[in-house]
């Protein structure tokens, strides 16, 4: 399709927004090439200099991708306000979301019963010292230095803020593949360039990191446990074998994305500390305490940690202290350990029996840890289809790979591991049959 008649400007930003707005209405579609520069430039009566200002800013912002011969083209996941999946149909089990089970997430409005909140006022301290003693006890345990902390706002957050502190756009960062998709959708947002580093049951592969650092590369991110979509978790050897790698890398800043905590179904090994001196840990609460709980602890070296909390000051200020009380709170209940303990062994309990059910029908899986089970296939379409005619809903593996085959992810938080048996079998059908494993 001609998308010329969609595009117009005659300044660059007024070019780039038109090109944006193309692609938010669907003229524009992820992956499909922009027009030429000076093809472009002809059609709007512009300089070819004007439109490359504009391709260029739109390829800083991740919106474009630029690819040589291929020219430039809309990036598969362009940093735009985008409609969210498409709704599970009626009667199907969704084994698509991710999400935790809400029997092992603690009462929150007990919880908030509970509390006694002050008003907070302009210029107190940013965070609760309960909140950092907390955290420091966290990350003390698993030998991660609880030297520098701060509060962060989730996860993701904690990740952007700590790749800007130290990171430029065009700047190359490995990422886990396949990895977390909002992940990637960040470094394009940020004008960063994700760089696919291989991934196995114990984390990322060291040859392929290896690999990836005979290149420039800014910074790493990882996930240490219940790796998002495998099931992946670093064990100490594996850990170690990177720590390797990177000891004479300290240009390299890595970041670590603890999400899953507690209830992640694997002890934590970091790659943080010593001998890194760029590096940051980033914890959240919210697979263990609630995913509405904007809320993640960090620690890291000393120039990561004052850089981020710099920034922050400036642009939000501090995460809410009503939210860092109610973690609190939560966290030193005893009945809210007891959930997290159960949670974290129920869904071990899944994912064994999903990866179990699955090697019995003679298909290979991966869910050493965290929510989900990665499923190898040959055509991820065929087997979604084949788990849809059965009533599970699962995801495709397509938004998850860079350079990995193709695969679907089962989401084990809603599965009862009584029902394992049965999603195998889907599964299994002919026409969708995964990867086998050798005694297939």
């Amino acid at each position: 399709m001609d998308v010329l008649p969609a595009l117009s400007g005659r300044r660059a930003g007024e070019i780039s927004a038109s090109v944006e707005a193309a692609i938010r209405s669907g003229a524009l579609a992820p992956g499909e090439a922009l027009p030429p520069v000076r093809r472009l430039a002809e059609h709007l009566s512009v300089s070819p200099t004007t439109v490359g200002a504009a391709y260029r800013d739109l390829q800083i912002r991740g919106v474009v991708t630029a690819s040589g011969r291929r020219g430039t083209r809309v990036s598969p996941r362009p940093p735009l306000g985008h409609q969210l999946a498409a709704p599970v149909p009626p009667g199907v089990r969704n084994l698509a979301g991710g999400n935790p089970d809400p029997a092992f997430l603690p009462d929150l409005g007990g919880a908030l019963a509970r509390l006694r909140p002050r008003q907070r006022l302009y210029g107190e301290p940013a965070h609760e010292p309960e909140l950092l003693e907390l955290a420091a006890g966290l990350f003390a345990a698993d030998g991660i230095s609880p030297d520098f902390l701060l509060a962060v706002g989730g996860a993701l957050d904690g990740i952007e803020r700590v790749l800007m502190a130290h990171l430029r756009p065009g700047d190359r960062v490995g990422v886990e593949d396949p990895g977390y998709p909002p992940v990637f959708d960040l470094l394009l947002g940020l004008g960063l360039v994700p760089v696919p580093v291989a991934v196995d049951d114990r984390g990322l592969e060291p040859d392929a990191l290896e690999g990836a650092l005979r290149r420039p590369l800014a910074a790493l991110v990882l996930t240490p446990r219940a790796q998002n979509p495998t099931g992946a978790a670093l064990d100490a050897q594996r850990a170690r074998e990177l720590r390797d790698l990177l000891a004479d890398r300290q240009d390299v800043l890595v970041v670590e994305d603890d999400h899953a905590g507690p209830v992640a179904g694997a002890p934590a090994h970091t790659l943080g500390g010593d001998p890194l001196e760029r590096w940051a840990v980033i914890r959240s609460f919210s697979k263990s305490l609630g995913p509405d709980l904007r809320l993640a602890v960090m620690s890291g070296d000393p120039v990561t940690v004052s850089r981020v909390e710099g920034r922050q000051q400036l642009g939000v200020g501090w995460v809410s202290h009503l939210l860092q009380e109610l973690v609190v709170a939560l966290w030193r209940n005893e009945r809210v350990q007891r959930l997290m303990s159960e949670g974290a062994a129920s869904y071990g309990e899944r994912r064994h029996a999903l990866v179990g059910a699955l090697a019995a029908q003679g298909i290979a899986a991966h869910g050493r840890s965290g929510f989900n089970v990665w499923v190898p296939v040959p055509d991820e379409q065929a087997a979604l289809q084949a788990l849809l005619d059965r009533g599970w809903a699962a995801v495709a593996g397509e938004r998850f790979r860079l350079r990995s085959h193709p695969a679907i992810r089962v989401s084990i938080g809603q599965l009862d591991p009584g029902e394992a048996p049965a999603v195998a079998a889907a599964l299994a059908v002919r026409g969708s049959r995964a990867a086998r494993t050798r005694s297939g």
